[in-house]
């Protein structure tokens, strides 16, 4: 097959679209701005120590096997993911919870710390399984018109969205204790949203990590984009790294190409779009050329929030949890300073990765790569943070270093990076440093997101946290699996399987 596919950006979601269309034969050719593959999840290496830049586990494994299986390849030769159990601990004001994927042992921990809260997780973990079974259609399929929402599958998995429930309501009719709540509420942040906002429907986020468990890949989260990489070119398809990409190449509302910053321009027969979305529709785009997604339109969409980060190489090894989650003493106080008032809390909950204690390769012996991520208001907040960064900075480590056993951090410090929302916005393209994309409410979900096939333009698709379905990266891996096979459709050829969620012993 001769046709040509050019990809804006090398991402998760962009490499595995790239990977899908070159084991079906396209001639792929991808263009990346960074000298490293990965966007938000490339690795950060700081002297003698590595990071992962942004996510930092992977779950629901099997989509990542599915796709390399398409590629006539196996996950196993170029990847090594670690299952962690315990996946993480907990730490509240007046209390500790390591969560663990052993079902029986997670119910008997609730049990004897939750006074008999246990059967609440049996009721949700069965429930909660069947919602993900009924939903994936959704996920897993293109909701770009109204008559992909009213297909049979889709039409019975609508009830399971519960519209008029929050992501706290329903953990509510599980679970009476707050801190059992928050401990399966949290996970809405891997979408930038508060769990008193966020769609009932995102009960299925706790649930996939519980029931499917997670992982770290040997060498960090970022070896998931170096392996997909690597894929391609052994297909035969073109990763152009340091190659940035300036304007889409318009003939009136039709995608021929791009325009690079070099001045030279590259034809396509179809253009795969993977860098932030409404970054990429204010800068890529010449005015005058969109209406539905104007700047002024796109200013006056729902946001997540942005994250406050801190990359620590330490000479010391702290034998601590591999994931670590501080909770705020007033944990909704907190979330709506974040989502509402754009305020910057006194009290932040704070996640800390600790992944030398399971990966030797992050840092040298004897010391360890600690990754530190506070959630913070996005760039439409008036925080400033030349000034507040500092501060900052001094209030997450006081807090990790009173709440934590990582004591005496300051005094191990090696090499350090921290990043700000501004950070985030000016050097990594995300629109107003909101790092998990536009925000998942539910008029910005399924038809009312950015559609895979751009509504637009022609010949032009999306793939990564800004289109259908959403942020995370399982469900950008889908997006790219949903593009590819929209594009593979259009060429009248055989479309990618997607196969049922595997089947699992506990939670019938």
């Amino acid at each position: 097959m001769s046709k040509r596919i050019i990809i804006i950006g090398a991402g998760p979601g962009g490499l595995a679209a790239g990977m899908l269309m070159a084991a079906k034969g396209y001639k792929v050719d991808i263009y990346e701005k960074n000298e490293r593959v990965g966007g938000r999840n490339a690795a950060l290496k700081i002297g003698d120590f590595t990071f992962d830049t942004g996510p930092t586990f992977l779950s629901m494994l099997h989509i990542v096997e599915e796709l390399f299986e398409v590629a006539g390849r196996k996950l196993a030769d170029y990847m090594e993911p670690v299952e962690l159990d315990p996946m993480y601990e907990l730490i509240f004001e007046d209390q500790k919870l390591v969560m663990t994927r052993n079902a029986e042992e997670m119910k008997a921990k609730i049990d004897k710390d939750f006074e008999g809260g246990g059967e609440g997780y049996e009721r949700f973990m069965k429930e909660t399984g069947r919602k993900l079974e009924a939903l994936s259609p959704i996920l897993q399929t293109r909701m770009d018109k109204f008559s992909h929402m009213i297909q049979p599958k889709v039409l019975k998995a609508l009830p399971e969205l519960e519209v008029n429930k929050s992501l706290y309501d329903v953990l509510s009719r599980y679970f009476k204790d707050e801190r059992l709540k928050l401990a399966f509420a949290f996970q809405s942040k891997y979408l930038g949203m508060s769990p008193w906002e966020c769609p009932g429907a995102f009960t299925i986020l706790s649930y996939m990590e519980h029931a499917y468990g997670i992982y770290h890949p040997i060498g960090g989260v970022n070896q998931l984009s170096e392996s997909m990489a690597k894929v391609i070119r052994e297909l035969g398809g073109k990763i152009h790294t340091g190659t940035g990409v300036k304007k889409l190449w318009l003939e009136g509302r039709t995608v021929k190409g791009v325009d690079l910053e070099d001045g030279s321009c590259e034809a396509a027969d179809e253009v795969i779009i993977n860098g932030d979305f409404a970054h990429v529709m204010t800068n890529l785009v010449e005015p005058g050329i969109l209406k539905k997604y104007t700047p002024e339109k796109l200013e006056k969409k729902k946001y997540s929030c942005s994250t406050f980060m801190i990359y620590l190489g330490l000479d010391k090894k702290y034998d601590l949890s591999h994931h670590t989650i501080v909770f705020a003493k007033d944990y909704k106080k907190n979330v709506e300073e974040i989502t509402d008032s754009k305020l910057l809390s006194a009290d932040p909950s704070i996640y800390i990765q600790n992944a030398s204690v399971t990966d030797p390769t992050l840092a040298p012996e004897g010391k360890s790569a600690l990754y530190i991520l506070a959630p913070v208001p996005n760039n439409f907040s008036d925080i400033g943070w030349d000034n507040e960064q500092q501060e900052f900075r001094e209030l997450v480590l006081n807090i990790i270093e009173e709440k934590t056993e990582f004591k005496n951090l300051r005094e191990h410090i090696e090499v350090e990076k921290v990043l700000t929302p501004f950070g985030w916005e000016h050097d990594y393209s995300v629109y107003k440093g909101a790092t998990f994309n536009l925000g998942h409410q539910l008029t910005q979900m399924m038809i009312f997101r950015p559609h895979n096939e751009f509504e637009e333009l022609k010949q032009c698709w999306l793939v990564g946290g800004g289109t259908h379905p959403g942020s995370g990266l399982p469900t950008i891996l889908e997006s790219a699996r949903i593009t590819a096979n929209g594009i593979l459709k259009k060429d009248g050829n055989e479309g990618i399987p997607i196969l049922p969620l595997p089947q699992l012993e506990g939670f019938a």
